[in-house]
């Protein structure tokens, strides 16, 4: 039995409490939430936010609701700069290990990860693990791989902060023993995130990859990812083949002393394996790891139209759509079948317009905003996230992510939301039978009245007809449907742009200063100026 096969058991072993516990709070949800929520006031009554909001003296959920006004970045923003310079005791009790980046983010975001909330998200993950083990024992027996996020654009240290900004491996997050655990479970190292260049960063992990004939499960977040890095090896292929060989690393750009030699102890030679490799077509995934067993990704809102490529590119392969997980927590986790609420981890309410809502108030079918309370001081903290509840597991409410709230066009008062769009360009490629590789709508630029365009990359010509219905999908929303019978919007533009849609999507987001791994392709952008970062089809 291999160490990553032994490990892997291990963790399994170690998450069984975590799933009895899950079990039993699905069919508790409500009695649960409430002894989550007393906890939070009592263990951090003595810090500086819980005298300043009078924790000792809430007694029930709808004084805490009284008390704590729903929050935004900007309204933790100051108490965590407070930890950041050296403070303790401010949002809780338990100490503050790192100061985490949210993913995708370039508005200054950083969480505070505790203890508490590492155990939390333990609570989340280890019955998503065991779950999976249960139905696939396979999965078990070999490595994984768990989508390394790059540092691509790396910031210096805050030196004058006694906290550590970022973790320096994603299996930080859930700490302690599971570190090593999950560590010695995954085939690629977790020094590669250090790699600034994109392509060298594909083609290491590739070559990591390649060394492991017995990867049995991917863990990515955007269907996208995989794709983009599938679409590597081909190019590479021979390279990859000859590295594999001799124990190298010849990466399309050179790395630094440091950094190749901390990747170089963990690439080993393999002839056998690469004369096997050799006899194959660089683009069968399935004959270059047989034993690969499951692929977890995103695949709700817009990801899903990701999902029809990745299926493709990995024949007989079960792709299993992920739950709703975030920086500042994990809302739901794929379980029986369904999405359910991570019921034994946070403290969940649910937004419907005005009204705070609990879990057990929640509808099946209802459109509602999480907000959080979290054991790493986020208190009633407004995720921005839109679900839908698509049923029930025990007495907890599985859900369906709809997009990020708040993440509203709105050129002349037509207010284009992700989630509409989302759902229109689903229905009119759906409709066409068109499963476009990339889709973007953006407001563009130009004279004349403002309007947007969908960017698109088709193997096809667009059917003319694309257009007109889309423009009538648009005109499901009753702002753009005024705006544009008044001429204030110009019609819809399609421009079918060549070459790889998404990877050009991916670079423009970096120069931003959004991190690779992590960001999230939408369906609405609101910047213009795309043109620039697309080249033009026929």
């Amino acid at each position: 039995m291999s160490l990553a096969s032994l490990a892997s058991l291990a963790w399994v072993g170690a998450s069984l409490p975590d799933l009895a516990r899950y079990r039993a709070a699905l069919d508790q949800s409500d009695q649960v939430q409430e002894r989550l929520l007393r906890r939070y006031l009592r263990e951090n009554a003595d810090t500086a936010f819980g005298r300043a909001h009078g924790f000792r003296d809430i007694r029930t959920m709808t004084e805490y609701r009284l008390r704590v006004p729903l929050s935004r970045w900007a309204d933790v923003a100051p108490w965590v700069d407070r930890i950041a310079a050296g403070e303790e005791k401010v949002l809780t009790r338990s100490p503050v290990r790192v100061l985490e980046p949210t993913a995708g983010s370039t508005a200054g975001k950083r969480i505070p990860y505790t203890a508490v909330l590492q155990r939390e998200l333990r609570r989340a993950v280890g019955p998503w693990i065991v779950d999976l083990v249960r139905q696939d024992p396979a999965l078990a027996w070999g490595r994984s791989y768990w989508a390394i996020t790059p540092v691509l654009r790396p910031g210096a240290p805050d030196e004058r902060s006694p906290v550590r900004v970022g973790f320096e491996e994603d299996a930080e997050y859930l700490g302690g023993r599971f570190r090593r655990l999950v560590g010695a479970t995954l085939a690629v190292p977790a020094a590669l995130r250090l790699v600034p260049d994109v392509e060298s960063f594909r083609y290491l992990t590739l070559r990591f990859l390649l060394q492991a004939p017995d990867l049995t499960l991917v863990s990515i977040w955007h269907p996208s990812f995989l794709t983009l890095l599938l679409d590597a090896l081909p190019r590479h292929w021979e390279r990859l083949l000859a590295d594999v060989a001799d124990g190298t690393l010849t990466p399309p750009e050179p790395l630094a002393d440091g950094l190749a030699g901390t990747l170089a102890a963990g690439a080993r030679a393999s002839r056998r394996r690469s004369q096997a490799l050799s006899r194959l077509d660089p683009r069968d995934v399935v004959g270059i790891w047989p034993r690969l067993r499951l692929v977890s990704c995103w695949g709700d809102a817009h990801a899903a139209l990701h999902l029809p490529a990745l299926r493709r590119a990995l024949p007989g392969v079960r792709v299993q759509t992920k739950g709703l997980l975030a920086t500042e927590a994990c809302v739901s986790i794929p379980f029986r079948e369904r999405k359910p609420l991570a019921i034994a981890s946070h403290y969940f309410e649910f937004l419907a317009g005005e009204r705070a809502l609990r879990v057990d108030e929640l509808e099946q079918g209802g459109v509602y905003s999480v907000v959080v309370t979290t054991g790493g001081g986020l208190y009633r903290y407004c995720l921005e996230d839109r679900v839908e509840v698509d049923g029930f597991v025990g007495r907890t409410p599985s859900l369906r992510f709809l997009g990020k709230e708040g993440h509203v066009s709105d050129l002349v008062g037509e207010k284009l939301s992700e989630d509409f769009v989302a759902a229109a360009l689903a229905r009119v490629f759906a409709g066409l039978s068109l499963e476009p590789r990339f889709a973007l709508l953006a407001p563009r630029d130009g004279a004349g009245p403002p309007g947007y365009a969908l960017y698109l990359e088709l193997a096809e010509a667009a059917p003319p007809e694309l257009r007109s219905l889309l423009e009538q999908a648009l005109c499901g929303s009753e702002g753009y449907r005024y705006a544009a019978a008044l001429g204030q919007l110009a019609p819809v533009e399609v421009v079918r742009i060549a070459g790889d849609g998404l990877g050009a999507y991916l670079r423009r987001c970096q120069e931003l200063g959004q991190r690779l791994g992590a960001v999230k392709p939408l369906a609405l952008s609101l910047r213009a100026g795309w043109e620039a970062a697309f080249a033009p089809g026929p």
